[in-house]
Order: structure tokens, then sequence, then C-alpha cells
């Protein structure tokens, strides 16, 4: 005689109750479902809620304070900090506002446009420091339209939900540094029978968070694991600041420029140009004209520049900063117990050297790499406890370096 299939919860058999779901190695009847699912329910009920993340307006450090600090890491650049600073105090303040409150502040997200090298990374990696809410850094220039190779646009708050230890509530008060924004340009004006999947196409996707909407977000990136739950995220209090290089606008703020110049008096206006630094000018519709769709455009109200490194600037960016390359390296050496001395005519020759580069301040590290990569390697094997770098030493180790990269070539 066959044995009788029994629910594996109440032990009734299969011909005393309704239905008989069969698993693995054990069955489940009708009532025992209906059970379980009261018991899921009421316990979701009970449990305490989850506590909202909140600000208050106590800890909100003011704008000064703010450029304060940012002022001990980066040289220069005043109207970005300046900007940057007011950002983030109203930010905090948007997250310490009472929801009783009839007038609610919005958000506003921002653009900085820099010639690589000036700092932008810097900036936000910087201010990252300071904050009491998660901040993230992405990249844009991974970004694809969902369903092409490279990264769907929500990957952007999965970062920032891993920053958060994947608390929702915190990472929806958090602040998102999208760099090279400007990668994503759109291609061309003209209509082409392919998809601009990484240009146009991830600028309408960042659409909707940028302007404040629940995002359904898969918590360990979409493409490796498909099965996983989806996390909804609010981005309405999220923060977005983008920067980008947009390399050769100059030309295209110029071009605006001279086409308002009509007349005598208009080439007066003209003379006081500052053609060194046209940034300075930069206005909206020159980043439409870059290929920026007015939609994101719209979504970054507020637009700022950050000025070119000159020779002066490039020089205290060097030695004065807490973090300032020549002092890791001198902190570098004193962990071999080496005591390293530099003299102030190699600085200048490193400063020199990286102007004629042209690549701002990650020229500066990638000169004094190449004067002090043979000590590096040769004196924590020595018995030498002391490292003086004179211009000899300097320039002898740096046309050692190029000539033989030459020699590679």
């Amino acid at each position: 005689m066959a044995k009788e299939n029994r629910c594996s919860f109440c032990g009734r058999g299969q011909n005393e109750v309704n239905i008989l779901i069969t698993g693995i190695d054990a069955f489940i009847c009708g009532d025992c479902t209906h059970k379980a699912s009261d018991i899921v329910a009421e316990t979701e009920r009970l449990a305490p809620p989850q506590k909202k993340y909140k600000i208050f307006k106590k800890d909100i450090p003011a704008p000064k304070e703010i450029k304060k600090f940012l002022d001990q890491y980066v040289i220069g650049q005043d109207d970005a900090k300046r900007y940057l600073s007011v950002l983030v105090y109203n930010h905090y303040k948007r997250l310490s506002q009472s929801t009783a409150d009839e007038v609610e502040i919005e958000k506003s997200n921002i653009i900085m446009v820099g010639a690589t090298g000036t700092g932008k990374t810097l900036l936000a990696k910087t201010i990252a420091r300071l904050l009491k809410v998660p901040f993230a850094i992405v990249d844009a220039t991974v970004l694809t339209e969902a369903g092409y190779v490279g990264e769907d646009i929500e990957s952007i708050l999965t970062r920032l939900l891993q920053v958060a230890d994947y608390d929702v509530n915190r990472a929806e008060c958090g602040i998102v540094f999208i760099d090279e924004i400007d990668k994503i340009a759109r291609k061309s004006d003209n209509p082409s029978i392919t998809r601009d999947v990484s240009g146009e196409g991830v600028q309408q996707g960042l659409l909707k968070l940028l302007e404040g909407s629940v995002v359904n977000v898969p918590p360990q990136g979409g493409r490796k694991h498909p099965e996983q739950k989806l996390v909804a995220v609010d981005t309405k209090n999220i923060l977005f600041i983008c920067g980008g290089a947009f390399d050769g606008i100059e030309k295209r703020i110029s071009q605006r420029m001279n086409m308002q110049v009509v007349g005598y008096t208009a080439i007066q206006k003209t003379a006081h140009i500052d053609r060194t630094n046209l940034l300075q000018y930069i206005q909206p519709q020159d980043l439409k004209s870059f290929g920026l769709i007015p939609e994101i455009i719209g979504r970054l109200p507020i637009l700022t520049y950050l000025n070119p490194l000159d020779r002066e600037t490039l020089r205290k960016i060097l030695s004065e900063p807490k973090n300032s390359i020549i002092k890791q390296y001198k902190k570098s050496f004193e962990m071999d117990g080496i005591a390293l001395t530099i003299d102030d005519d190699v600085l200048d020759y490193i400063v020199d050297k990286a102007i004629e580069y042209r690549l701002g301040a990650r020229g500066l590290r990638s000169i004094a790499e190449d004067i002090m990569i043979d000590a590096m390697y040769e004196y924590p094997s020595s018995k030498d406890k002391s490292l003086h770098i004179d211009m000899d030493y300097a320039r002898t180790k740096l046309e050692k370096s190029r000539s033989s990269f030459l020699a590679a070539g």
C-alpha cells in the first residue's frame, strides 16, 4: 500500500485537506500556508520602524568653515570652493528642515568645469572628509544605456548604497560626485543610424536621477547579479555634483563672445576680456553647444569654473597643503628612517616642467616620481639615513627617465 503524503506542519493527510503543496522533501497544506502568511504579516507590523536618518541644525558647519577646511588641502580655486561650501551647507539645511514647514527648500545640483589637473576631483574627495552624510564618487565614462555593454545608470546609486552600508535612509540623504560628465556629451548634432548609447542615451537616463524620483537599484550591481532583489531609492534629497574638463569648450565660448561684437563700442568692451582664462565667461549655452542636452543643463542650475593653474599656484600645491606631494615623500622616507631634504630650486624646476608638459597638478606628481624613483628603490635597502636632492641630481634623473622613455617609444 502506497504511503499517504501528509502536511509537514499539521500532519494531516492528503485526503483531509483541500490542497497539499509538494516541496523537495516536505509538504504544506493550504491552511498552513494561510496561517504562515498571517504570522509573517503580523511580525512585520510589530517590527520597530527603521529609524529615519536626521541631521540637526547645530551640527551643520557654516559655509566659511567648510571653505576653511578646503583651504587646508586645495590651493586656489576660491570661486569653486565658495560655490561648493554654500551648496553643501544648503544641502545640510534641507536635511534638517522640519517636514511641517510650508516652504520646502529645493536642492540645487552643480556642475564644475575646469581643465585636467585643476582640482575638480580633489575638491570632491576633500569635502567628503568633512561630511557626515554618505559621499560617493562615480565615473561617467563607464555608463551606457540599459542593455548595452557597460554600467547601467542605476550603478551610480549602487555605489552610494555601498558607502552608506546599505542603509537606504542614509543613502537618500547623500551626495554623489559624477566625474568626467563631459565624456557623455552628444557625439554629433546630425542624426545617425546608430544609437548614441554612451552619450545622449546616458544623459536621458540621468534626468530622473538628477530631478528626483524613486529608482529601483540593484544593491550588488545589475550585470553580475541579475537575480538579486532591487532596492527602491528616492533621489529627491540626493545632491549631485558634476565635474568635467570639457576640453575645447573655450573655442565655443570665444565664438559666442565674438558674435556679440558689433560696432566700435562693442569692440572696446571686448578689450577687457581675459583671453587667457575664457572659462570664467562660461554660460549654459556653451554646455549645450558642447553636447549636453538642455534638459540635463536645466537640472544642473549652478555652473562654476576652475581657474587654470599658474606657476605660483603650482609651486604652492607642491609643498603647502597638508597632503602636499613633497610632504608625502618626506613621510614615506621617514617611515624607513631616512631624512629627506629638497632644495628650493628643485621645486621650481619641477613646476617649470609641469607647465611645459601642460598636465596641471597631476604633472607635478609625474615629474616628482621620475626624479625620486631611483632613490625610493635603493635607499630602503641601504644604510644611509639622509637623502638630499639638489638641482644636478633632479635634472640628471629626469633627463635619464625621459630619454629612456623616448628610446622605448
